[in-house]
């Protein structure tokens, strides 16, 4: 079968004949891949710009992790019906370090992960855990489901940082890590919410049909003087990075009330430098999201199966995975939002 591989350290990927997926052990399944999506880590392994040593003793193996389909073959103990429609969590619990003993999986301390340390969804088939998979309603289609691994990184930044009713949030990227953000914290009952990037156009056009109108181009002039322009000198209450640039949370900080809460969510390839002074006396609190809890993906599918179009837009393009280097020239030239490959 065709697959996407990264098969050496070094910028590139290859597109490989391997063979399909082993069948099942105990415990797993085998889901034939209807949708996967291009992500802003994929791009990042891709270039091999930092940040992704961790994958080498795993190569070659097969990206993708932001990926739904249907249930292939069962192994024993599924419970999972074959044909039945799955979106997969990407990250594999050892079920065995101390973590996973006292029941935080999600914290373990030997996971996996599926398209970064073990096969993924760029792919026909591939085996994963069937504790991984969750099943998709009826109304959401294979590329929506595939788009539930984002969504569920945003709504879980979200919650991290506790977006509430009334807040004023500035979202720092509009990727769509920062548009799931940006959705989620309107549905926490935000009242404003703002997204910055820097000459970003096709993924501005995609938050202006998502329905946010509140964005700030930094290439046009400094984020501060933008963002108190519309808030009308007002700092923020909570700011959440979605941009992997890490003098992008010095200028966030720069507009973050007192007392505030500035959340990182991207994944950054250099160090970070902060003014511990002033972070000090301003009371600021930072936190790291990352991944997202079970539960978390639960409320995703809710909130797809509720109004499933909605999301819709947050997919620019749609390619076959033969030509799936073009879609991650694509991404990584900002002139995609979301990429969906079809293996």
């Amino acid at each position: 079968m065709l697959s996407l591989r990264k098969t050496a350290a070094g910028f590139g990927l290859s597109l490989d004949d391997v063979a399909d997926a082993f069948p099942p052990g105990p415990g797993e399944v085998v889901v034939q891949v209807e949708a996967a999506g291009i992500c802003g880590s994929d791009v990042h392994a891709y270039e091999w710009s930092g940040g992704y040593e961790f994958m080498v003793p795993h190569l070659p193996l097969v990206m993708g992790h932001e990926f739904a389909g249907r249930i292939l073959k069962n192994g024993t103990g599924s419970p999972f019906q074959p044909g039945q429609r799955v979106a997969v969590i990407p990250f594999v619990a050892c079920g065995r370090c101390a973590n996973c003993l006292s029941d935080n999986a999600r914290n373990c301390l030997n996971r996996e992960g599926i398209g970064l340390t073990r096969d993924g969804g760029f792919a026909r088939t591939v085996r994963v855990p069937a504790r991984c998979c969750v099943a998709v309603p009826e109304a959401v289609d294979a590329e929506l489901a595939a788009l539930a691994e984002p969504l569920g990184v945003g709504l879980q930044a979200v919650l991290t940082t506790e977006v509430g009713v009334g807040d004023t949030l500035l979202v720092l990227g509009p990727g769509t890590i920062g548009q799931a953000i940006a959705l989620a914290a309107r549905a926490a009952g935000a009242t404003r919410v703002l997204v910055s990037g820097r000459a970003d156009a096709p993924r501005f056009d995609v938050l202006r049909q998502l329905g946010f109108t509140d964005l700030v181009d930094v290439a046009e002039a400094p984020l501060a003087e933008q963002v108190r322009a519309l808030t009308g000198g007002r700092a923020v209450d909570v700011v959440l990075e979605a941009t992997g640039v890490p003098a992008s949370i010095n200028e966030g900080l720069g507009v973050l009330k007192k007392g505030g809460v500035f959340g990182v969510v991207g994944i950054h390839a250099g160090a970070l430098t902060l003014p511990l002074t002033e972070f000090v006396r301003m009371r600021w609190q930072l936190r790291a999201s990352h991944g997202a809890e079970r539960g978390t993906w639960d409320k995703v599918m809710a909130m797809l199966a509720a109004a499933p179009e909605s999301f819709r837009p947050m997919i620019t393009h749609r390619l076959p995975l033969s030509r799936g280097i073009e879609g991650f020239e694509l991404a990584r030239q900002r002139a995609a939002s979301k990429v969906m490959l079809t293996p």
